[in-house]
């Protein structure tokens, strides 16, 4: 049965519009014909890496947030189909971008971009992305009191994103005081993936037409989607083999997470002061990253896993007082309940 809250119908894909982007037409317009270049150079330069990074398979999740906000909105037929990728394209430009400043080496089961094409090639794509998305933005003809509050929305998203990630890439989670974790870790993931589900929600919204406080809510809703989401996937690194090389990365940055949040507020001062050495000794190497895992899997128990349900069902309940629509939010229940799973 198809989940109608969190159903895309889309019949193109970013790898199609980026086809288009750089395909004759497209580029006549914008260059002119006497500026052709010869398509093999644009795919060594920019298409290539963009569609080897787009072609890789992903979640999607925030595009089904665009397809929740718009259904919430009370419209009878589907979204524009650009809509819900412009989200993509803005989300895969700040996974290529983080990837960089993390120094990864991988990124949905092939090499980080800027591994396989190097970090000038891989930075520019990732910096195209913000931009296209943006551009594309302009192209569904929407009102343009739309239009603008969209893209008054993308620019607030953008700067908090990057606001977030000052905070993510300087702040060292073993030199913090103890009272000061949680709070770092609550301001890096609304600043970021808060932020970017806000806007994914939000958009979905002001382009159905809702209501400003109908569109205020559903938006409030993904940000705190969106903090879930990221306690999930924090504790997925600690918890899942599978995403271990994601948590292991995490803690030899000494990264402000979610699990480094609950243990400052689970121990007490000398073990947590313990906790911060091993960590310290994982950031330079003297120690294996699966060391401080362990341990902090221990500390918390199942204290990580009841705070995330916690926070998608209180997050739940307040759309569900401000947005009362029975069927759409008992799907939506119902694909929290999955999302939740996935991270077992």
């Amino acid at each position: 049965m198809t989940n109608r809250a969190f159903a895309v119908e889309a019949p193109c894909t970013l790898l199609t519009l980026l086809s288009e982007e750089f395909g004759e037409p497209r580029l006549a317009k914008v260059l002119g014909t006497e500026h052709r270049v010869p398509p093999h150079l644009w795919d060594a330069a920019l298409v290539g890496p963009l569609m080897d990074f787009l072609g890789r398979p992903g979640k999607e999740f925030r595009a089904r947030l665009v397809h929740l906000g718009w259904q919430l909105s009370e419209r009878s037929h589907p979204p524009p189909p650009e809509l819900p990728l412009i989200i993509e394209a803005l989300h895969s430009g700040s996974l290529i971008v983080d990837d960089i400043e993390d120094e990864s080496h991988e990124r949905r089961g092939a090499p980080a971009l800027h591994r396989r094409y190097g970090l000038p090639r891989a930075l520019n794509a990732g910096n195209f992305l913000y931009f296209w998305a943006l551009e594309l933005l302009t192209r569904l003809n929407l009102p343009p009191i739309t239009e603008l509050a969209l893209q008054r929305a993308f620019i607030r998203t953008l700067l908090a994103c990057h606001q977030g990630q000052a905070l993510d890439l300087a702040v060292d989670v073993t030199r913090l005081a103890q009272t000061e974790v949680k709070p770092t870790v609550s301001a890096v993931t609304r600043l970021k993936t808060g932020k970017l589900c806000e806007l994914a929600a939000q958009m979905g919204a002001l382009a159905g037409g809702a209501s400003q406080s109908k569109a205020r809510a559903i938006a409030d809703f993904g940000r705190e989607l969106g903090v879930g989401l990221q306690m999930l996937d924090d504790l997925g690194g600690l918890n899942s083999e599978r995403r271990a090389h994601k948590g292991h990365e995490d803690l030899r940055h000494a990264r402000p997470t979610w699990p480094w949040a609950w243990a400052a507020e689970a121990l007490s001062t000398h073990a947590y002061g313990k906790m911060q050495m091993l960590g310290r000794a994982v950031s330079t190497g003297s120690e294996h990253p699966e060391a401080l895992a362990s341990q902090l899997r221990a500390a918390l128990g199942g204290r990580g896993r009841a705070a995330s349900h916690e926070q998608l069902a209180t997050a739940l309940l307040r759309l569900s007082e401000a947005v009362p629509e029975p069927r759409a939010l008992a799907e939506l229940e119902h694909e929290l309940a999955r999302l939740e799973q996935s991270y077992e």
